[in-house]
């Protein structure tokens, strides 16, 4: 099960319900999804759950204080960060729960890939100026042909090297760990933080209604 369904650095937008629409769309639904396929998946003896982020997760923690930005100014990146990050968290946490059921999930950073969502994409000189904050800049981004960028989502799927395996970050196909000073590589260590995982766990079951 590929969870690569996504949006970014959309303007404030909302689901029916209320949520900001990129945590919506970038975890919730991947969240339902998932959670509702449990037991079909138990039943597949191996199933792998692959959850796709991004090293956009290295601008956000999830603030559960104000997730749906009800009560801070909305940022477009901080909100797809924040998206990010539970895309890992999710796989710490459903690794811990589902490992006894046979279910791995490990998260991966594609790279960036020109597909036609980003191009889309309405990129201002104040937008371009906080993203070089922490990276080398926008223009310098190293863009991945589809099938590049679908490589590392293709090894988690299917690679015998990592039956067993989960709750790990991965990037260019090699499983990787901390961010190395204000490199835009690598894994923040809120994204695997344990108790985060659980609490978002906790939180997206309740929205959800399960």
């Amino acid at each position: 099960m590929i969870n690569n369904a996504g949006i970014m650095a959309t303007p404030e937008l909302r689901s029916p319900e209320g949520w900001e629409l990129q945590f919506a769309t970038n975890h919730l639904g991947h969240f339902a999804l998932a959670t509702e396929l449990h037991d079909a998946l138990a039943l597949a003896d191996g199933a792998r759950v692959v959850s796709v982020s991004s090293a956009g997760h290295l601008r956000s923690p999830v603030v559960f204080d104000d997730i749906h930005f009800l009560r801070r100014p909305y940022d477009p990146f901080l909100a797809y960060g924040q998206s990010k990050t539970a895309n890992i968290l999710f796989a710490v946490e459903a690794s811990k729960r589902w490992i006894n059921d046979g279910i791995t999930a490990n998260a991966l950073m594609p790279g960036g890939v020109r597909t036609p969502g980003v191009d889309r994409l309405q990129i201002t000189a104040e937008q371009i100026e906080k993203l070089n904050e922490t990276r080398t800049g926008y223009p310098e981004i190293i863009w991945k042909t589809p099938q590049q960028g679908a490589a590392t989502s293709a090894l988690l799927a299917t690679s015998p090297l990592l039956n067993g395996i989960g709750g790990r970050y991965f990037e260019n196909c090699n499983e990787v760990g901390p961010r190395v000073a204000e490199t835009q590589s690598g894994l923040a260590s809120y994204a695997i933080d344990p108790d985060a995982a659980e609490e978002l766990w906790k939180v997206s079951m309740e929205l959800i209604h399960i």
